[in-house]
């Protein structure tokens, strides 16, 4: 199970009256809890792109913390806007809620999950205005297809436990923003992927440690009803499909111990396991014909892992390159998180949760591997959604 972990000032050119006024009227919409303006770093990373606008991202926060906060990049202006979802929603009570475990923009809405608190919040894509919440137990990660957006829940309360519970994916309708269906899966089910009018969805079973899960549940998106449990290996998490070939990429944290991470192919058409590339992952995404692996071996020891920033070749079935960090400054990531290509330049985005408990930091390198611009988060930065024009 993954462990969940322990400016430029905006200025208000106004009267002094008036930003009192404007304050207390946050205060009075959330009784006595004051709001937390945002705030807004210059990366210097400027620029005018075709098709994407900016990108937002969801920092976890400790669990138990109620940290979970929204920060949002401009590309045309260069600034980094640090904790927007407050200023912007000041009537929300408690803000986002305790630990934010998935991010995802799909047409008009914004979507994020809210592991802790378990609900799904759903905002206006543009401004980040709530727009609502859907109650989820322990939900975990998103897909969008069609009309929908699928969640893996945990289904349970948040605690190991060697009877847990199996999982299941709510199948929510992106018009009315219900819960339409729900189908069990294995336990403790993580990340997913769509191809072919199949769902694919990576158990765990981390909560029932040491037995982990093993499997992929298979599902037909139209009975929405699992077709086949194909065994891979365990402690599945992460997901990302290759549609031109139709292969489904799945991560394996293995067991801490004796079973070491990997990655693992199924063939999308056969539903089977044909390759494992022995590459450990704890984060990964997939941009073209590139699979960015951060590539870092996870055990229950201390001991200081060496990490690499692999770029592996889909069609040349190989690693291109040990490290896509070029320039040196990987040795300023304490502890890397997330993972991020930004479909239009190619610009690469890592995540630093550094301590898991103060301020991270989010890295934006070029193709080439050089380190563009640096930007304090909040804590545990952990997941990135691009917004288009």
């Amino acid at each position: 199970m993954k462990n969940k972990r322990l400016l430029c000032c905006r200025t208000l050119h106004c009267k002094p009256q008036a930003v009192l006024l404007f304050f207390s009227l946050l205060l009075s919409c959330r009784g006595a809890e004051e709001i937390v303006p945002s705030t807004g770093a210059d990366t210097g990373g400027a620029e005018q792109l075709a098709s994407v606008r900016g990108f937002y991202v969801l920092n976890e926060g400790n669990m138990g913390s109620n940290k979970c906060t929204l920060d949002w990049f401009d590309y045309s202006t260069g600034i980094y806007h640090k904790n927007i979802y407050a200023e912007r929603n000041p009537g929300v009570v408690q803000e986002l809620g305790d630990v934010g475990n998935d991010i995802g923009v799909y047409g008009s809405k914004l979507y994020a999950v809210i592991n802790c608190s378990h609900f799904v919040e759903v905002m206006d894509t543009r401004t980040a205005h709530h727009r609502t919440q859907i109650a989820i137990p322990n939900c975990r990660y998103l897909a969008f297809g069609g009309r929908y957006v699928y969640v893996t829940s945990y289904a349970g309360p948040v605690q190991v436990d060697p009877n847990a519970r199996l999982g299941y994916v709510a199948r929510v309708d992106t018009a009315t923003l219900q819960v339409v269906d729900t189908c069990t899966v294995g336990y403790q089910p993580e990340q997913m992927a769509l191809f072919g009018g199949k769902l694919y969805v990576a158990n765990s079973g981390g909560y029932r440690v040491p037995n982990y899960d093993c499997t992929v549940s298979v599902i037909d998106v139209e009975t929405f009803r699992v077709i086949k449990t194909i065994n891979v290996a365990p402690n599945l998490q992460c997901m990302a499909v290759d549609a031109h070939r139709g292969l489904v990429y799945v991560s394996s944290r293995g067991d801490y111990a004796d079973i070491n991470s990997a990655i693992y192919v199924i063939d999308a058409h056969s539903d089977e396991v044909v390759k494992e590339i022995p590459l450990p992952c704890s984060a990964m995404t997939l941009q073209g014909d590139s699979l960015y692996v951060v590539s870092r071996r996870m055990s229950w020891d201390d001991d200081e892992k060496p990490v690499s920033y692999i770029v592996y070749d889909l069609g040349l079935e190989k690693v291109v390159t040990e490290s896509f960090i070029t320039d040196g400054t990987d040795a300023d990531i304490t502890m890397p998180y997330g993972i991020a290509v930004n479909p239009e330049n190619g610009d690469i985005l890592v995540t630093d949760a550094k301590d898991y408990v103060t301020p991270g930091r989010l890295n934006c390198y070029t193709r080439a591997g050089v380190r563009r611009w640096a930007v304090t988060t909040g804590d545990i930065p952990g997941h990135i959604a691009f917004v288009e024009k």
